[in-house]
């Protein structure tokens, strides 16, 4: 089954693609190799587990980036939910002391967290995305990305004009 195609559930049929971004409490550089490794698998059981699916996992240091499939009967904050609950008690249980002193009282998780439908980007470049969390933009594109918009501050944006009734 291609892992972009239709889903089934027993009275609907859907597409419901999430880009999800979670950090840990203060957004603090814990994760490493081993972790990634085991948190993967644990993000792919707990999505499975709930009926969805994990299509992709990137990381940094201090964040995380998933694509998941969430079925339309889950809300989106139950989902993300058990997906932080599950691998919290999972990297605290098996990396204790690893994240022991990144830790302020008894959370992992920042309680906030991102989450993006997938339907106005191609799911292709979504997936490279978040595939490609650590690589920084190339030169040509940040140039390209002022040419197009004419802003050199990324952070400053333009304000919604249209008047509504």
């Amino acid at each position: 089954m291609d892992e972009f195609d239709w889903r089934t559930g027993r009275t609907c049929v859907h597409k419901c693609f999430y880009h999800l971004v979670f950090s840990p409490k203060y957004r603090r550089k814990v994760f490493k190799e081993n972790m990634l490794e085991r948190l993967r698998e644990v993000m792919r059981e707990t999505c499975e587990q709930m009926g969805g699916a994990l299509l992709e996992f990137g990381c940094e240091s201090d964040h995380l980036h998933l694509m998941v499939v969430i079925p339309p009967s889950k809300s989106v904050s139950n989902f993300v939910g058990k997906l932080k609950g599950k691998s919290s008690y999972v990297l605290r249980s098996e990396f204790w002391e690893e994240v022991k002193d990144k830790l302020w009282g008894d959370h992992f998780w920042s309680p906030s967290y991102c989450a993006v439908t997938c339907g106005d980007a191609p799911l292709e470049v979504v997936k490279r995305y978040v595939e490609n969390q650590e690589k920084p933009p190339s030169e040509a594109s940040v140039k390209r990305s002022i040419s197009t918009t004419g802003n050199k501050n990324p952070k400053r944006r333009g304000r919604l004009t249209r008047s509504y009734p």
